[in-house]
């Protein structure tokens, strides 16, 4: 008895899934993500690049080569 309405659903399920990605199918737009840690974000990125620099190897002077 079980398995004549998991037929059933399984059935509904694929159809409702295969249509859903129809060229036609109707789409919402995603909400506006809300502003939030720009302050945090804008601390965090001043640090790394500070870190960055810190961390950088020192600019080596060009080698040059001996011409006789």
């Amino acid at each position: 008895m079980e398995q004549p309405a998991g037929f059933v659903f399984a059935v509904d399920a694929v159809t409702r899934h295969v249509m859903s990605a129809r060229p036609d199918a109707p789409v919402r737009p995603d909400p506006p993500r809300a502003v939030r840690l720009v302050a945090t974000r804008r601390l965090a990125a001043g640090a790394l690049r500070r870190l960055a620099d810190q961390i950088q190897p020192a600019a080596r002077p060009a080698r040059t080569t001996c011409t006789q």
